[in-house]
């Protein structure tokens, strides 16, 4: 087992004389009270936390090195422990007086708010393994809505054996090693744990696990947030192929910036442990992310309600107020659909699906977190609201703008050389591309801080030009997408266009309407020139016609030019007509070979004999 970054915290005198001193110090600085240290792995120089750190927690850091050490030697980078798996709902603070007087610290509590409610059956579609593969996505339901699979063959997945226990993870693990366990009376988190600690505990029978002692005061425990990725219980463990197909991490963050020592996502492996009575009250999983879940031993029930605007506005209104320890959220809702899973099962929750989950029997499960590119507004959504809710940093998905950059630019130069993708997904990149555009505003416009948070978000070993990226993007989603429009200012525009005269608004009008969609353009985006071009133009003809089609000047002569007049070109009188033929090749080299374009056009000049 790993240990982490040295670090210690002191609480110096009135007077500020502790005997060491920090390298970042300002010679006039004023001491605290109390004060965190972190030791560099290379030099071991101690420094303040708060004069070296980046504004993270200091006991998430894994191993940390000073600005000098990391200069010299390139191989180094600062690590970070994985993150719990945490939802986007609010904590409570915790009201100790009431805790003194029992409340909210009846571990059967969820079973009994779910007493007479109505609840629905599972609408959800049960799938074979061999279903659920990138064809299936091509059905606009696909990803919307959770599907079950009874059975894993087909999926791609491998697990360990289903008589795996708690006493294997801790094994394989370290029985010292600390885990975060949950407190299902409380839904906080009970310190102290280690994997020796825990499987014990799952080892004792569900009367002993209620008493007081070993177990600190008793009660009914769960562990959720155990992220095993680049462990040995991790190499036993491969997500369903579909999972890996889409997932964001897996398919763009860069492989030589993954595995052991660097600093990355790690959301996708983790082990979930639950006894007989635990359970895990209403949330959506961070940043909106999608999940699997595969049930090794043992059962679970899900209760889901659907992300609807109503709905998701309840769940705001209900997260982290008093609303949570006196009400049932489903009661809240239009809707709560029960689910229950077996040995065996795997399930796939899409984006953003609010649910809780009730453990009957002893049950072990692995799943895992991810992001991908079939529902991307909901995904930008949930990570808006974490933020405007102030759901800490630790608890939301790592890294989220930095690994939207480098999908963004993977998607970029994909675009430049096709747009054959599935609708879907390119309405996702759109959504992408929103959210990056608005990262950019934050750039150009927000305040110092807010521009330095977006900054340092932009892996600048693959996005030279954030601005540039973000904007072409989004320019090339919209035309893929037949979008008319991509100028950021069309909102402002219309809101001058009311305020101008009727014939001034009319003929502005009618300029955006004349303008082809290819030719709009929009800040920063410098396409690629032709290196060459040619032209070819074929002698003129000329000859009369005989036509029922209006002459210029008569009623709506242009639509019916435009649409349906018939022509004879046999007729030896009629309008003259000289008719010539052009032709433009032109080429140009892209990223995985050379484009040609070829443009034919046909000009018709009629003359009608004067009367």
């Amino acid at each position: 087992m790993e240990t982490g970054v040295a670090t210690k915290s002191e609480e110096v005198g009135k007077e500020g004389d502790d005997e060491e001193t920090c390298p970042l110090c300002t010679p006039h600085a004023k001491p605290l009270r109390k004060e965190d240290w972190v030791m560099c792995e290379a030099c071991n120089t101690w420094y303040h936390w708060r004069c070296a750190g980046d504004g993270e927690d200091v006991k998430r850091v894994e191993k940390w090195y000073c600005k000098q050490c990391l200069e010299q030697d390139s191989t180094r980078s600062i690590t970070y422990k994985a993150p719990a798996r945490k939802s986007l709902r609010k904590r409570p603070v915790q009201d100790y007086a009431s805790l003194d007087g029992g409340a909210n610290t009846d571990p059967k509590r969820f079973l009994k708010q779910l007493e007479n409610k109505r609840l629905k059956p599972s609408p959800f579609r049960k799938m074979k393994g061999e279903e659920v593969n990138l064809e299936w996505l091509e059905d606009e339901s696909a990803m919307t809505e959770p599907v079950v699979i009874e059975v894993p063959e087909g999926l791609g997945m491998k697990m360990p054996e289903s008589e795996w226990s708690a006493d294997d993870i801790a094994s394989e693990l370290g029985e010292g090693m600390p885990v975060e366990v949950m407190d299902c009376a409380t839904q906080s988190n009970s310190p102290g744990w280690t994997l020796g600690r825990w499987a014990d505990y799952m080892e004792a029978s569900p009367s002993d696990r209620l008493k007081s002692g070993k177990w600190g005061k008793g009660g009914v425990y769960n562990v959720i947030s155990l992220e095993v990725s680049g462990t040995k219980v991790g190499e036993m463990v491969l997500p369903p192929k579909i999972v890996r197909d889409l997932d964001w991490v897996e398919k763009f963050w860069p492989s030589t910036r993954k595995g052991r020592g660097h600093v990355y996502p790690k959301v996708q492996l983790y082990s979930l442990m639950g006894v007989e009575g635990a359970w895990t009250d209403w949330h959506i999983d961070f940043a909106g992310s999608s999940v699997y879940y595969h049930i090794l031993s043992g059962s679970k029930v899900f209760y889901f309600v659907r992300p609807t605007p109503a709905n998701l506005d309840a769940y705001q209104r209900w997260s982290g107020s008093e609303l949570q320890n006196q009400t049932w959220l489903g009661d809240m809702a239009d809707a709560v659909y029960r689910v229950e899973l077996t040995a065996g099962n795997t399930m796939i929750i899409p984006a953003g699906w609010i649910h809780a989950v009730y453990t009957p029997v002893d049950t072990m499960v692995f799943g895992g977190n991810f992001l991908h590119s079939y529902n991307v507004a909901t995904q930008v959504r949930v990570r808006n609201i974490e933020i405007a809710t102030q759901v800490p940093k630790k608890f939301r998905f790592p890294m989220f703008s930095r690994l939207c950059w480098y999908v963004a630019d993977k998607y970029l130069k994909d675009f430049r050389s096709s747009t054959d993708f599935p609708r879907r997904e390119i309405e996702g990149t759109l959504a992408l591309a929103d959210f990056l555009v608005s990262e950019v505003r934050i750039l150009e416009n927000g305040n110092e801080q807010a521009k330095k948070e977006v900054k340092e978000q932009i892996p600048v070993d693959r996005v030279k030009d954030a601005p540039a990226l973000a904007r072409e993007l989004r320019w090339r989603a919209r035309l893929a997408l037949e979008y008319p429009s991509d100028d950021e200012s069309e909102g402002k525009g219309k809101e001058r266009e009311r305020s101008k005269s009727g014939s001034s608004a009319m003929k502005r009008k009618r300029s955006e309407e004349e303008t082809p969609v290819a030719a709009m353009v929009f800040k920063n985006f410098r396409p690629k020139k032709w290196d060459g071009s040619a032209q070819v133009t074929e002698g003129e003809q000329t000859k009369r016609v005989r036509t029922s089609g209006p002459k210029p000047g008569e009623g709506d002569w242009a639509s019916a030019w435009l649409e349906n007049a018939v022509v004879d070109e046999e007729a030896n009188s009629g309008p003259l007509v000289r008719t010539r033929k052009e032709r433009y090749t032109r080429v140009r080299k892209t990223e995985r070979g050379m484009e040609r374009q070829v443009i034919e056009r046909r000009i018709e000049t009629w003359e009608w004999d004067s009367e």
